[in-house]
């Protein structure tokens, strides 16, 4: 599932294959740019801005794309067969004389002005793993609607850049409170931690092939997909339930026993939640 350090790796990849190169190859799948041509052009650099791609070219372009939950880059040294999945599902093609860089099920893919970048991540709180960071302006983003709960502040990347689902709900356990508790509740020295655990979470996961939060090798993970296993910490059964606002529902995992604060009855809570976006 793409979050914040998910995307700081492909933009890492894909800097170091496209950047400072001329594109020989360009091929935007997608009706509204499918007769943009950037062969000829230089890369010149790809930034990660929260879950955002920000993939700058020479003449003052910017390719702006987004994974959400199932898109992907993959970097192929030319020659070699591409294996991200069917080709009808390719959105873009970026290559150069050595590498190509193929966009898999790219739900936002778009041609933009380089200044013109802020239209689409300016809405954007502070970035947990980029040069803005701002710990002190994220924890008032997310106490400025106190009565709404934890784990919806956190998903909104207005508040902060770069959590998803998963670390949505470990950072919920580590802090021992429910995804459901309203965040003006949350005790003032843990909502003081919160930023910066959510930093070192991601920092620490940035540059790993495999994410985890525990720190044990084969229990990555305290909750997100663990129910109805045992916590790693008391041994109750790990729960899961969906949480969303209205429009999208996410499956949001927990401990009734390690967390504190308001969760859905063991009557609406479900072991299999349906798939939702990111």
């Amino acid at each position: 599932m793409p979050e914040g350090d998910t995307v700081w790796q492909a933009a890492r990849r894909l800097h170091v294959a496209l950047a400072g190169r001329v594109l020989t190859r360009s091929d935007l799948r997608v009706p509204r740019f499918a007769t943009a041509d950037l062969t000829g052009r230089t890369v010149l650099d790809v930034t990660p801005r929260g879950k955002h791609l920000l993939t700058r070219i020479e003449g003052g372009l910017t390719l702006h794309s987004h994974l959400k939950m199932d898109g992907s880059w993959k970097v192929f040294a030319n020659g070699r067969r591409w294996t991200g999945g069917p080709s009808h599902q390719i959105r873009a093609i970026l290559g150069n004389t050595d590498l190509t860089a193929v966009g898999y099920r790219l739900p936002v893919l778009e041609l933009i002005r380089t200044p013109d970048e802020q239209r689409v991540v300016g809405h954007l709180g502070p970035d947990l793993l980029g040069p803005d960071w701002d710990p002190q302006q994220a924890l008032a983003n997310l106490l400025a609607d106190p009565a709404r709960p934890l784990g919806e502040a956190l998903l909104d990347q207005r508040n902060l850049a770069g959590i998803g689902n998963v670390y949505k709900s470990e950072l919920c356990f580590l802090l021992g409170v429910t995804p459901w508790l309203p965040v003006g509740a949350l005790p003032a020295d843990r909502a003081a931690k919160l930023p910066e655990l959510a930093r070192k979470l991601l920092e620490a996961n940035r540059e790993r092939p495999v994410r985890t939060t525990t720190g044990r090798r084969g229990q990555d993970l305290f909750v997100y997909g663990r129910a109805p296993r045992p916590c790693l910490r008391c041994r109750t059964s790990i729960r899961v339930a969906e949480q969303g606002d209205g429009s999208r529902e996410r499956p949001t995992y927990w401990c009734p026993s390690c967390q504190t604060g308001p969760a859905p009855s063991a009557s609406r809570s479900s072991r299999t939640p349906r798939r939702t976006t990111n």
